[in-house]
């Protein structure tokens, strides 16, 4: 393939990509113009922070995992080890009276080492990444419930923990404009992935592990170490998720995060991110988990009943993978 081929392409994949995320973005705003007609509850701003705030989590939780993603592989993993985070940053702070800082250290140490294991597992030991991840969802989950003795931990009149998902800086500085700092980290976090995936050597390998992960082996690039950086990157921003989670509901809770995983993939594969890998971005992800919370707010706002959310929810996931099969049958 000479320059000039390779030339031609990139402008074609760049028009492709922004095509498919104003398609997803026009998905997202059909949904609100839906709900809103349906139901006079829906558009009011404490409802939009409401969804705003139930979109930072998964969010969060998706942002990981589309690193993941786009090298071809997945974590099953995210919303156990999102509970562990939780349970260590409660052990820390309230168990062993440690700082809050200290103890937001520690939750984040732990979604990393937990990532770690499973990108090791995965490169070195050669374990399919849906086993490693698998084992690694159980094995968090036993440990959250082993180490908090199977009950909550509360943080108990901790104001400063609550301020980190429930305060409002933007409140403070600009009155009236009362959106919790849970919003404010999560898009921090999307802008920081966006610049770790797009303008960093992270970023580079990750499409190229993906795109064609035995080219650039032979071109000289450790694979298997790169791959445990992706997977231990994903462990980060999963114990981000686990410290915003036990913020905003003053308490970490054991069994709190099972099914978080599933929402957090759909998320990323609704974005536009392939599920063969080599292709996604973190915008795309923001607006796939903004569609996963409008659609669940939605439908609880028009008092569908809880099983037939799910069964919707469902359908939805089969339509992105079905989306994301068509685009691959067409490049």
């Amino acid at each position: 393939m000479n320059n000039t081929t390779v030339v031609e392409q990139k402008p074609q994949f760049a028009i492709k990509s922004g095509l498919q995320q104003f398609l997803v973005f026009g998905s997202l705003i059909l949904l609100v113009i839906f709900f809103s007609i349906a139901s006079d509850n829906f558009f009011n701003f404490s409802n939009i922070i409401g969804i705003l705030l139930s979109t930072a989590v998964i969010g969060v939780l998706a942002l990981g995992s589309t690193f993941v993603i786009i090298t071809g592989g997945i974590d099953l993993s995210v919303g156990t080890v999102m509970t562990l985070s939780a349970v260590m940053t409660g052990v820390f702070i309230t168990i062993w009276g440690l700082p809050v800082p200290v103890g937001i250290v520690g939750g984040l140490l732990t979604g990393a080492l937990c990532g770690f294991i499973s990108g090791f597992s995965i490169a070195r030991l050669g374990i399919p990444p849906f086993i490693a991840t698998l084992a690694m969802m159980m094995i968090a989950k036993g440990l959250a419930l082993v180490i908090s003795e199977a009950k909550p931990i509360y943080f108990t009149d901790n104001e400063v923990f609550m301020e980190i998902s429930l305060g409002s800086v933007l409140g403070d500085l600009i009155p009236g404009f009362d959106i919790p700092n849970a919003v404010l980290i999560f898009f921090i976090v999307a802008i920081f992935g966006s610049i770790l995936l797009s303008k960093t050597i992270v970023g580079r390998y990750n499409f190229a592990i993906g795109s064609n992960e035995e080219a650039t082996r032979l071109s000289g690039i450790n694979v298997r170490n790169w791959k445990i950086v992706i997977y231990t990157v994903t462990g980060v921003f999963t114990g981000i998720a686990g410290i915003l989670m036990a913020s905003r509901l003053n308490t970490a809770h054991p069994s709190l995060g099972a099914g978080y995983e599933l929402e957090a993939i759909a998320a990323v594969i609704i974005g536009g991110t392939s599920l063969s890998g080599g292709k996604g971005t973190i915008l795309g992800t923001v607006i796939g988990a903004l569609i996963m919370s409008v659609l669940t707010n939605g439908l609880r706002i028009m008092s569908v009943p809880q099983e037939w959310q799910t069964v919707v929810v469902g359908f939805v996931i089969l339509l992105a993978v079905y989306a994301d099969i068509l685009r691959r049958r067409k490049s």
